[in-house]
């Protein structure tokens, strides 16, 4: 049996609607079923399930509200998971959990690998880095993967903004100087699962291919629906955030293509799909 915690945000929902597809039995818990923050409601929760596999991908993911509710973030990013996997080592099960491009403080030019060191510059990112760490610590059988930008069908994400913003405005401006790339929540699913069949265990980098600024991202959604508007180029500095962002962190994912035998899909692609979805939900 698999348990899926965090199971309805993006990508919990793709990783459902995957077993779905493959007749594969699953657990599928959000907050209001179980609170992984108290590891005693975890344990008593798998007691008698056979669990085999947990995936995490419950987090806290407000970066700038993160800078006032430090504490929160913390039980989300980085103790919880560490507490998952502990209970996964105690029922012997695989287990699986997400972390960011935002590790980074964006001092690179070039793809960002697994031997990077991790540079946080927020609140957000620094839970991250530590939940990383200590999971890593705890338990050999666990992944620890990496991702950015993640858009996908069940929640709101930049590209939903953008559409929205384009619906009530004529010109929009946004900032060309933070570069990583988008990835699509169904293929951060679909590769997750290729890499968990491998139990090739660690620390691995799964984004979508090809590099992007957020302008860039929202150029490419705003030509796919056909937007009349006026597209500015804008800066970081022109918007005043609590958290500081990395102006680069684009991650090299061939270590995980390397293992599990095949490239993840280019960018445009996945927002195509995405575009797609919304369409088939009469969303566009």
């Amino acid at each position: 049996m698999i348990l899926i915690t965090g199971a309805n945000g993006q990508l919990g929902y793709d990783f459902q609607r995957i077993f779905k597809e493959k007749n594969i039995d699953f657990i599928a818990t959000d907050y209001k079923e179980l609170d992984i923050t108290d590891i005693d409601a975890v344990r008593e929760f798998v007691k008698h399930k056979n669990i085999a596999l947990i995936i995490n991908c419950a987090a806290y993911n407000n970066v700038d509200k993160a800078e006032e509710e430090v504490e929160m973030c913390y039980k989300l990013n980085a103790y919880a998971p560490r507490d998952l996997a502990l209970v996964a080592k105690e029922i012997g099960a695989d287990y699986i959990t997400y972390s960011t491009d935002f590790v980074f403080d964006g001092g690179k030019d070039t793809p960002y690998t697994e031997e990077d060191i991790p540079k946080p510059l927020s609140i957000y990112s620094e839970a991250k880095a530590e939940g990383e760490r200590m999971v890593l610590e705890t338990y050999a059988r666990s992944f620890v993967v990496r991702t950015s930008w993640v858009f996908g069908i069940a929640n709101n994400n930049f590209n939903r903004q953008v559409i929205n913003w384009s619906k009530s405005r004529d010109v929009l401006g946004i900032v060309d100087d933070q570069v990583s790339v988008p990835t699509y929540s169904y293929d951060l699913a679909l590769y997750s699962l290729k890499l968990i069949e491998t139990k090739r265990y660690g620390l691995y980098h799964l984004s979508s291919g090809g590099v992007a600024s957020k302008y860039d991202q929202a150029k490419y959604v705003l030509d796919s629906i056909g937007w009349k508007g006026t597209l500015k180029r804008a800066k970081s500095s022109d918007f005043i955030l609590p958290a500081k962002r990395a102006k680069y962190s684009k991650l090299d994912s061939s270590k995980l293509e390397e293992v599990i035998g095949e490239k993840i899909p280019f960018w445009k692609n996945g927002i195509d799909r995405f575009l797609e979805e919304m369409k088939e939900k009469g969303e566009l």
